[in-house]
């Protein structure tokens, strides 16, 4: 089965993470016709995506796309033995090396002591009797004895298990050689079936549209589109009235941003599915990669939990309060909320400071954030070189293979901070113009 030698390009991990939701948020917020049709691009990226499971024919209401079903079951089976065949095959091996090896080590110990025997049994006759000479001798010749009868049953076991495991090591091997063969060859009729069905689409498409009928929009259909309608209206409900406004919309951008940050974690770990369990090859980004970006998305999400008020509270006396209680609890608590808001933005700022500062390379930014240049002797130096040239790398990075810069997310740590200290300046002038206004 051939496998998949990639590994995320670091500049492609952190655009991506800007440019995606950009693009949803764009294809999220365009109209929609009201005449549900099937899309040729949407077509072609389910193809690209998730054609190896048929999913491109079953978008398009085609049955034969459960033709992909059983060849896909059929690979993820062959894998599965060959990588029991592996194992098998492994094991052999190692008992066959430790057997070799004892016939390797046995058999000089055994020779030299068959060479010992003739001077001991002539040394023990010519020594007087009961001296300890003759003693001495005896003890010696039963030693070599005894080394000789160890030797050679361990001999005897270890030839037995060459002879066992021989067989057994070339039959695992052709074992595993046909299942990878097996798998292969179906990849590669699933890889001819796309190719047809890559020509076929612009077809395949128009059938599909042809064979729409005008059905009645089913309740089920009618709940989505009235809950999204409601989440829209209550989203947009908590955007304040003046200047603060601009600070909730802000909040409510970077909130829908992120959240998108959801759909690219489906796509990754799709990806690390099929290539560890179709091409044997696990990644060494997948895990890290999410890990990474969901710690992110917390730290810029805390403003929008904020502003909609997500966030778990306990709030039996609070909720029978009026509106003007209410805002003065709200002011008198808020000291807690900007104590701990301004620690973790401080916090956030020196660990972001110190990941640009760490000296993994020869970079004039973690010079300079050393403090062994200026900031003006960084600017006069810094090019596109810093950040296109692979011999350069500065700042932190994590530990495993993928090496990946951890810099950016401790400056994400810092963004989330300031929005969140936003949002907490905006919900204390709401709460100020409710206790001026009496309301």
């Amino acid at each position: 089965m051939p496998g998949i030698d990639f590994t995320l390009p670091h500049w492609a991990y952190w655009i991506g993470l800007i440019i995606f939701p950009l693009v949803a948020m764009a294809l999220a917020n365009r109209p929609r016709p009201e005449e549900r049709r099937y899309t040729l691009p949407l077509a072609y990226l389910i193809l690209v995506t998730g054609g190896i499971l048929g999913l491109h024919r079953l978008y398009l209401k085609n049955l034969l796309g459960l033709v992909f079903l059983p060849i896909f079951g059929f690979i993820l089976f062959a894998n599965s033995a060959a990588n029991d065949a592996r194992s098998q095959l492994s094991d052999a091996n190692n008992l066959l090396r430790v057997a070799e090896r004892t016939i390797q080590r046995e058999e000089p110990r055994v020779a030299s002591a068959q060479a010992e025997i003739a001077e001991l049994e002539a040394e023990l006759r010519t020594a007087e009797e009961d001296s300890f000479a003759q003693r001495s001798a005896e003890r010696r010749l039963e030693r070599s004895r005894g080394r000789i009868a160890t030797g050679e049953e361990r001999l005897a076991e270890a030839r037995a298990a060459v002879e066992e495991m021989q067989p057994q090591v070339s039959g695992f091997a052709a074992d595993r050689a046909f299942w990878n063969d097996s798998a292969a060859y179906a990849f590669y009729l699933i890889l001819a079936l796309m190719a047809v069905d890559a020509l076929l689409m612009p077809m395949l498409v128009r059938k599909a549209n042809a064979n729409i009928t005008e059905e009645p929009v089913s309740e089920a259909e009618q709940a989505l589109k009235k809950l999204e309608a409601q989440e829209q209206k209550e989203d947009s409900s908590h955007v304040s009235t003046g200047w603060t406004g601009w600070i909730d919309r802000l909040s409510l951008w970077c909130g829908e941003f992120v959240s998108y940050w959801a759909v690219i974690a489906v796509f990754v770990y799709y990806f690390e599915v099929i290539s560890r369990y179709v091409f044997n090859s696990p990644t060494n980004w997948a895990h890290e990669g999410m890990y990474l970006m969901f710690g992110m998305q917390y730290l810029v999400a805390g403003a929008y939990a904020m502003l909609t008020e997500s966030h778990v509270r306990v709030d039996i006396l609070y909720a029978n309060m009026s509106a003007r209680r209410k805002a003065l609890v709200n002011l008198t608590t808020s000291v807690f909320f900007f104590i701990f808001a301004g620690t973790l933005l401080v916090t956030s700022y020196i660990f972001a400071f110190d990941a640009i500062a760490v000296p993994s390379g020869n970079s004039v930014i973690s010079d300079w954030a050393r403090g062994q240049t200026t900031f003006f002797e960084m600017l006069g130096n810094l090019s596109l070189r810093e950040w296109t040239n692979p011999n350069i790398r500065w700042g932190e990075i994590s530990f495993n293979e993928w090496e990946v810069p951890l810099w950016p997310m401790k400056w994400v740590m810092v963004i989330g901070a300031i929005l969140l200290i936003l949002q907490g300046v905006s919900k204390m002038a709401q709460d100020l113009r409710t206790v001026v206004r009496g309301a």
